[in-house]
């Protein structure tokens, strides 16, 4: 009975140590993602800041707290050349190379998370859009992108809250002109290229990213 006893409480300790070990490399590896996508990031921060908050005068968006999922979306369409491909589109063209010096899909999910990680930094508008007048142009959008800009993952919708309007305003004029979203492997970016035919001129746009600017995005 106490060899018994004996035996069962040595499997009782072997498991144990095999449980502990488990979920220290478990929890190893959370780290090493998260260290790994720290490391990448610092070749993002060149354009995009230390923090995420982006450059205008380059044309580098804000993408401080941007949901992982759709950073990961975008990095992969960059690097297959679905994004970034046509001669004027100058910040996807400069956007493609950096992507490519991720070496492999484990980088890019590293990244994308780091990046999903950094507190978001909204900027006040720039352009000078209308926001009531681009709230009624906003209703289009909302069944996608949500009310509050927050998006929507199940139908590949990125947030539009606090981004930046000049940003918002530089893509929509891309999709309208089919310098984005052209690629029939862009499956999101060829439903949302449609959406934009209605803004026909730049004021137009301008007041939609004036309005999806301020909205809170969650």
């Amino acid at each position: 009975m106490k060899s018994f006893s004996g035996q069962t409480a040595l499997w009782i300790l072997l498991l144990a140590a095999i449980s502990l070990a488990v979920m220290g490399c478990q929890a190893g590896a959370r780290t090493d993602a998260a260290s790994r996508g720290r490391e990448l990031f610092a070749t993002c921060a060149e354009c995009h800041g230390t923090a995420g908050e982006g450059n205008s005068t380059i044309g580098a968006p804000n993408i401080a707290g941007m949901s992982a999922w759709y950073v990961e979306t975008e990095l992969h369409k960059f690097r297959a050349g679905i994004r970034g491909a046509e001669f004027d589109d100058t910040e996807g063209m400069r956007m493609r190379p950096m992507s490519l010096t991720l070496a492999n899909d484990d980088d890019v999910k590293a990244v994308a998370a780091y990046v999903a990680s950094l507190p978001p930094e909204p900027h006040a508008p720039i352009l000078g859009g209308d926001p009531q007048l681009g709230k009624r142009r906003y209703a289009l959008c909302a069944g996608c992108h949500g009310a509050n800009g927050a998006g929507n993952e199940s139908v590949h919708a990125p947030r539009l809250g606090g981004v930046d309007d000049w940003y918002l305003a530089t893509e929509l004029k891309k999709f309208h002109n089919g310098v984005r979203g052209a690629d029939p492997r862009d499956t999101e970016g060829s439903a949302m290229a449609p959406m934009t035919r209605a803004l026909n001129n730049d004021k137009l746009m301008r007041d939609l990213a004036a309005y999806a600017s301020t909205l809170k995005g969650s």
